[in-house]
């Protein structure tokens, strides 16, 4: 039996294009969460709604949420076209993608950083590293805030830019790379279904215990 949950309507305080066709919408707070949790959102009431993880501080006075727009997408380039002042249908937040005050590492891909920017907001990065894979170092959502709290925890790779500052190719080849993964901490993943496969399957491979690898999926 499917869930119900509480829909709001919300008014659209902003919304701004971050990097080529990905997107930060923001709306006033009116509910509670905890970081790493998700929402779904439409732009009609008898929609298909879709899961966006919160990329905003637990406490702050308005909601942030991160996507790329996909052009063939059913929901996607309707958001991207809205404008402040505009409606939207927001549930109630729900998931149990929540890391605390334990020491972990955070892996993620293109617009998976979300629920980690929002944990960072939080305040949850003591203890923590941040490994991000994305095509180009603009793709790096939230730099400034994620190196000015996790400094030298915060690896980006590139996949696609050849003159990047940072590691150049996949953020699974920065792992397979790695002499030492610790076996005793919790990894939290999020990105695409073929990424939390792949960084699963190395995890496992190098002895990391199946239950200290939590996912969360974005399609």
């Amino acid at each position: 039996m499917a869930v119900k949950r509480k829909i709001f309507k919300k008014s659209i305080h902003s919304i701004k294009e971050i990097a080529q066709n990905v997107f930060v919408l923001s709306f006033a707070r009116n509910f509670e969460f905890r970081a790493g949790q998700v929402v779904a959102v439409d732009v009609v009431t008898d929609g298909e709604p879709r899961l966006y993880s919160i990329a905003s501080g637990e406490l702050d006075e308005y909601i942030e949420i991160l996507f790329d727009e996909k052009p063939d997408g059913k929901l996607t380039p309707k958001l991207s076209a809205l404008l402040p002042g505009d409606t939207i249908y927001v549930s109630e937040p729900f998931g149990n993608f929540i890391c605390n005050d334990e020491s972990a590492w955070w892996i993620a891909s293109g617009t998976g950083v979300a629920p980690f920017v929002s944990m960072v907001r939080s305040g949850q990065e003591i203890g923590k590293i941040l490994i991000h894979g994305g095509r180009y170092d603009e793709n790096f959502y939230f730099s400034d805030l994620l190196e000015n709290k996790l400094s030298g925890n915060y690896i980006r790779c590139a996949t696609q830019q050849a003159d990047s500052a940072y590691y150049k190719g996949r953020l699974t080849g920065w792992l397979r790379e790695q002499s030492f993964l610790p076996t005793e901490l919790k990894y939290y993943l999020c990105g695409s279904p073929e990424m939390v496969v792949e960084v699963r399957d190395i995890l496992i491979s190098r002895h990391i215990p199946f239950g200290q690898i939590i996912s969360e999926t974005y399609f």
